[in-house]
């Protein structure tokens, strides 16, 4: 491992500062930084709608998320896995041996997308609406947005609420045995979610609950396409030794930055802050910080013990991690064990040109004579 050296930073515009993997980690666990929404944004009048909890800090956060996770559990993610197979099974099913075919649109974003939808009781025929909306939403997180994109992401909310307070009255009407239901009925010591926490809370669930592993299927596909050596490691029988998953994660994090407000005067490193000041945090810079990852621009699936920062760290930690392993470990696995001449149909799929998020705009592949199922 090197030898640990000062990470380099520098100011940015606002005051902002980039810091390396430990101060990263640091800022994420302490708890006198967070959201900070409330400093930062008033409702508009007439506002009824609140931030989903992923944008809240404790107390309200650890309210919402506490009764969340009480039904997003992960015994209900280890559930999922067979469905979860049989959908990624399915759409090889109906593809053509020999085809080309865009691997992001026709099977990485299906598989999360259905899951999600499945799991929360959403209608999955209403998956082509979530695709436009949760796109708008993901530029959303960039800091350079534009006003048409401003007013396209608020728009993009806006449909996304006004659908699932639809959705969230026939469950109240008509209770299932998905997520939503769950979310309705439950409660902890007379607390619950009232309907401005559902939507939002389900805006969130969905988004997040797809957004990241797209991403990692198709980032992760086009990174050992493009290292047949570390291709040939993750079809081997070796592979269930490997942490894979989390180096694909690592490698090309889906969420390449994060911002953090000091919610009180910080010290920190050297440097004060007041109350409200701000530091984006460049995970997928952090990701690849050489003091922490050995020879860390390249992929290598045998990496032990990938301590990353791509599903964050502390108390906001994605509540979804383990369904965002388990979906990408099925999607990349069962695609590599029945495409074995699986190959790129273009050699360098471009990237979208967002900061936030990391993403490709499309991922054409070959498949080279597709198996059936085992």
């Amino acid at each position: 491992m090197p030898e640990r050296t000062e990470p380099a930073r520098r100011p940015g515009r606002l005051g902002v500062e980039y810091y390396g993997y430990q101060e990263c980690a640091d800022i994420l666990r302490d708890p006198r930084w967070g959201k900070g929404e409330g400093m930062r944004r008033k409702p508009r009048e007439g506002s009824r709608h609140r931030n989903s909890f992923m944008r809240l800090d404790p107390p309200e956060h650890t309210r919402l998320r506490g009764l969340v996770s009480k039904a997003f559990s992960p015994a209900v993610v280890a559930r999922m896995r067979p469905r979860i197979q049989e959908i990624a099974d399915r759409l090889l099913d109906g593809m053509a041996p020999d085809s080309e075919v865009n691997l992001l649109t026709d099977y990485a974003y299906v598989i999360p997308i259905t899951v999600i939808c499945e799991l929360l009781g959403a209608p999955v025929a209403d998956r082509e609406l979530f695709g436009a909306w949760t796109a708008a939403l993901a530029r959303g997180e960039d800091p350079d947005l534009t006003l048409d994109e401003k007013r396209a992401r608020r728009r993009a909310s806006a449909q996304f609420r006004e659908y699932f307070r639809g959705l969230i009255a026939d469950r109240r009407r008509r209770p299932g045995g998905d997520l939503l239901s769950q979310l309705i009925a439950i409660r902890d010591g007379g607390d619950r979610l009232d309907d401005d926490d559902l939507e939002a809370t389900c805006v969130l669930l969905l988004f997040a609950g797809h957004e990241t592993t797209v991403n990692l299927i198709s980032l992760g596909v086009r990174s050992l396409l493009q290292d047949p050596a570390q291709l040939a490691l993750v079809r081997s029988p070796r592979s269930a030794e490997l942490t894979w998953v989390d180096e694909l994660l690592r490698f090309e994090s889906p969420v390449q930055i994060l911002s953090r407000a000091a919610l009180t005067d910080v010290e920190f490193r050297g440097r004060s802050y007041g109350k409200g000041d701000l530091v984006t945090l460049m995970l997928g810079a952090a990701n690849r910080d050489p003091s922490v990852f050995a020879d860390p621009d390249r992929l290598d699936v045998t990496r032990p013990n990938v301590r990353h920062l791509a599903l964050g760290m502390g108390i906001h930690f994605c509540l979804g991690a383990p369904l965002v392993r388990l979906e990408g470990e099925i999607a990349i696995a069962t695609l590599l064990r029945r495409a074995p001449g699986l190959e790129l149909a273009e050699p360098d799929p471009p990237y979208r040109p967002t900061l936030a998020m990391r993403s490709l705009q499309r991922l054409p592949v070959r498949l080279g004579g597709l198996r059936g199922r085992d």
